[in-house]
C-alpha cells in the first residue's frame, strides 16, 4: 500500500493512461488533499486523481460538463465528507477512449482554453 504522496500500486491503469500526457509535458505529477494527482503544466491546476479507498477516477471539469456526465450514468458527484464540489465527477469505471477524452477536457479547461 503506498502512503501519502506516493503512487498507489493498485491504481497502475491511471498512471499507465496518465503516461502520454506526461511524456509529452502536457501534465505533470503532484499531490492534492495527500493523493497524488495530475496537474497541468502550464499552470499548475489540478486536473484529476484517483481515490485511495475505491479507486475512482476524479477529473476537473466545467459544471455544465459535470452534470451532463451524471445525467448519462457516467460520473458520479464528487463529494467528500457531503459536500459536492460541482466542477468534480467521480468515474467509477474508465476505459482508454473516455479517459483520453476527459483528460484533455479537463486540461483545456484548468488552462483556462475553454
Amino acid at each position: 500500500m503506498a502512503t501519502i504522496g506516493e503512487r498507489n500500486p493498485e491504481h497502475e491503469q491511471f498512471w499507465e493512461l496518465a503516461e502520454p500526457h506526461l511524456a509529452g509535458g502536457r501534465l505533470i505529477e503532484g499531490t492534492m488533499m495527500g493523493h497524488q494527482c495530475l496537474r497541468t503544466a502550464a499552470t499548475n491546476g489540478f486536473v484529476a486523481t484517483v481515490i485511495r479507498a475505491s479507486g475512482n477516477v476524479v477529473v476537473k471539469l466545467p459544471k455544465t460538463r459535470v452534470t451532463e456526465l451524471i445525467e448519462q450514468g457516467v460520473g458520479l458527484a464528487f463529494a467528500p465528507a457531503g459536500k459536492v464540489f460541482r466542477e468534480w465527477v467521480e468515474l467509477p469505471a474508465i476505459d482508454e477512449a473516455t479517459w483520453e477524452t476527459l483528460l484533455t477536457e479537463s486540461n483545456a479547461f484548468v488552462d483556462g482554453v475553454s
